[in-house]
């Protein structure tokens, strides 16, 4: 049996690629870029990826024809990264970084963070920084999309144990309530023959009134709330937390 650290170890990237990343998810990124409103982007668009991991968006974002920078802190998404855009004959800069400290000042018209990529520091302080960092790379008047699985649609969510098959493989995720719904944990485990892997994944929730106020307080403006791509109200219905927003002029 082996066990990963989480989301700062490259082993759990790569030992868990194939749950987090199928091909389905690919497909899904390609649909959501030709049809979403909150994703329709002028041509020639700057666009920041942040936490692109292996070019789920940043890819067909590049093939669309923007100019698309994926920043991501993990060497193993990165490479699958770039050869999933040569593969593509596709033009992206990747830079390896942390989110929070990664510096492109007003470089951008748009950035983005997306299928919950956002929360995961320990410190809430360090979130912060993240939203942050997004703004600040932002050229004046650019727009933010931030994704993420908000505390309401977690709380009708957080069910028994998810088990996931691929071919041989078979994935458990269990999700655990921390902290007066402050935090989530997930504990996967993952089983491969005759191997065993685990790994836990603890990151902060954000109902949509919290995740308005963190980005008003990073100073973005006009704060919209949407409960998924196409634009829908977050409400019942929602399957999504979608934010969007804006850096002042």
């Amino acid at each position: 049996m082996t066990s990963t650290g989480g989301f700062l170890d490259d082993a759990f990237w790569t030992e868990f690629h194939d749950f987090l990343f199928s091909e389905q998810r690919y497909a899904q990124a390609e649909e959501l870029l030709k049809t979403s409103p909150l994703l329709s982007f002028a041509p020639g668009t700057r666009v920041l990826d942040l936490c692109c991991g292996p070019g789920v968006f940043t890819v067909p974002l590049a093939r669309q024809g923007h100019e698309v920078t994926g920043v991501d802190l993990s060497p193993a998404m990165l490479e699958r990264a770039r050869a999933r855009t040569a593969d593509a004959g596709a033009r992206v800069t990747y830079v390896r970084a942390d989110a929070r400290t990664y510096r492109a000042p007003e470089a951008f018209d748009v950035v983005l963070n997306l299928f919950t990529s956002f929360g995961y520091f320990e410190d809430p302080a360090d979130n912060a920084r993240v939203l942050r960092t997004l703004h600040d790379g932002l050229r004046p008047g650019g727009t933010l999309v931030l994704d993420l699985a908000g505390k309401e649609l977690l709380a009708r969510r957080v069910t028994p144990p998810k088990v996931v098959r691929r071919g041989e493989d078979l994935m458990v995720q269990t999700d655990t309530v921390l902290d007066d719904w402050a935090r989530l944990r997930s504990d996967w485990v993952l089983v491969r023959g005759e191997r065993v892997t685990r790994a836990s994944l603890v990151w902060f929730v954000y109902s949509a009134v919290e995740l308005r106020r963190l980005a008003e307080e990073a100073g973005f403006g006009r704060v919209e709330i949407f409960g998924g791509f196409d634009g829908r109200p977050y409400d019942e219905h929602a399957d999504r937390l979608v934010l969007r927003a804006s850096r002042a002029d």
